[in-house]
């Protein structure tokens, strides 16, 4: 009898609309206490995803409260998310110092020196491409970015949303194309292909996208005149920025460079009498501390999709899609649906690929996909809905750097609007034909 009831607590439910209605009910509560104040960025999503999670507890049926309190514990406080706290902690201390003694006003004068006026979007939305295609990871290219884009928007009256949000889309370029990327090397894994032949696949769907948003950035803006002088103390107070991109491009891991980065603000910050010891250290206690409400969200966020995913949230989704398929459209249709809806339950693009890798290659074997494509697909529909969501680690990150609402930057982010578009209509002509 005990070890019947035991068994039956920790048996995970069967799924259905029960075991997703956590994610209605945060949908619901946004829009409606949102409608209601009059202001969609006036509430703050720790408000939303409080209520959300208590009421999350309560899908897990046949269950003692404490051990549904421990399932929602076990998902705040997994591995990849402290891992993610972390980051969030150096970056915060990292941007913090660095604003403090001049290193982000000083690194805005010099993109406004080499960039032109009009190519101010344009051009960080192309860096940031290019620093994410080398470093392989979205998160640590926010990290390194959005300070001097937030500053960029400050200095030239350019919406800050907007111009985060460029950089947003460009990390979520090498993210999805990269070789280190973490999203490139679960897609190639689980579907058995190769890096460069998968890179060949994906290239061929990510550069329209890639242009197209370029060409829209290069039509935006406010169409100013900047013109700025460049001292040589803001090219030493500039150094810090430029050394961990270089060592971030050079492989070295995330929270090594920020502390590099941070030991480098402060050389530079009193060598060139910018401010105290005391003065930097109060400047880490404060970029900590603005990093407080992100790591509340990220926590009941992630606690909640556990419980989703222990209700047996993923595996109904899963279950019923793959009953559905009709020839390889739909097959294709279908995996890039599987890893969006999980990647939205998970808020996490590379257990999303990992999770749904095994049903794809399974997919692609029964309806003669090219594994190439189901690869792409995994890794640009995973990355789509990544760079979508407001509580994902990327968009959380930028809008904690900048000062914003993570919601209000959302609708700026063009690159994986552009890509979804190009993706699907891939998938539907046939594009590309070698792969389809």
């Amino acid at each position: 009898m005990a070890t019947h009831l035991k068994a039956e607590t920790t048996t995970p439910g069967k799924g259905g609309f029960l075991s997703l209605s956590p994610i209605f009910v945060f949908a619901l509560l946004f829009l409606g206490i949102s409608i209601a104040a009059g202001d969609f960025y006036k509430v703050s999503l720790t408000i939303i995803f409080t209520i959300s999670s208590i009421y999350s507890l309560f899908i897990l049926r046949g269950m003692p409260i404490n051990e549904r309190i421990s399932i929602f514990s076990r998902g705040a406080g997994q591995e990849n998310l402290m891992l993610m706290i972390w980051i969030f902690i150096l970056a915060g201390a990292f941007a913090q110092t660095a604003k403090d003694i001049g290193a982000i006003d000083s690194a805005v004068k010099l993109t406004l020196y080499i960039l032109p006026s009009n190519l101010i979007l344009a051009g960080l939305f192309i860096a940031s491409c290019l620093v994410s295609m080398s470093i392989g990871t979205s998160v640590g290219t926010v990290v390194t970015l959005v300070p001097i884009a937030a500053g960029i928007a400050g200095s030239t009256g350019e919406s800050p949303e907007l111009v985060v949000a460029s950089v947003i889309g460009g990390a979520f370029f090498g993210d999805n194309l990269s070789f280190i990327s973490d999203t490139t090397i679960a897609s190639t894994r689980t579907q058995e292909v190769s890096l460069s032949d998968k890179f060949k696949a994906n290239f061929l769907i990510v550069l329209p996208a890639a242009i197209i948003t370029v060409i829209l950035y290069a039509f935006m803006g406010n169409g100013g005149s900047f013109h700025q002088s460049v001292s040589m103390e803001d090219v030493l107070k500039t150094l810090p920025y430029f050394v961990v991109i270089v060592i971030a491009i050079c492989g070295v891991n995330v929270f090594l460079t920020l502390s590099i980065g941070i030991l480098l603000v402060f050389i530079s910050g009193i060598s060139l009498h910018a401010s105290s010891v005391e003065g930097m250290l109060i400047s880490m206690g404060n970029g900590i501390a603005s990093m407080g409400e992100l790591i509340i969200i990220s926590m009941l966020a992630g606690g909640m999709l556990e419980v989703i995913k222990t209700a047996g949230g993923i595996d109904y989704i899963i279950d019923h899609l793959k009953l559905h398929i009709h020839g390889k459209r739909g097959g294709e249709l279908t995996i890039g649906f599987l890893v969006g809806i999980v990647n939205l339950c998970t808020a996490n693009n590379t257990v999303a690929i990992i999770s749904v890798g095994n049903l794809a290659r399974a997919i692609s074997k029964s309806h003669g996909i090219n594994p190439c494509k189901s690869a792409s697909i995994l890794d640009t529909f995973s990355c789509i809905v990544q760079g979508l969501i407001p509580y994902g680690a990327q968009i959380l990150m930028a809008a904690g750097l900048a000062g914003l609402n993570p919601v209000s930057i959302v609708p700026y982010i063009y690159y994986p609007m552009v890509l979804f578009v190009i993706a699907v209509l891939g998938i539907i002509v046939r594009y590309p034909k070698k792969y389809s």
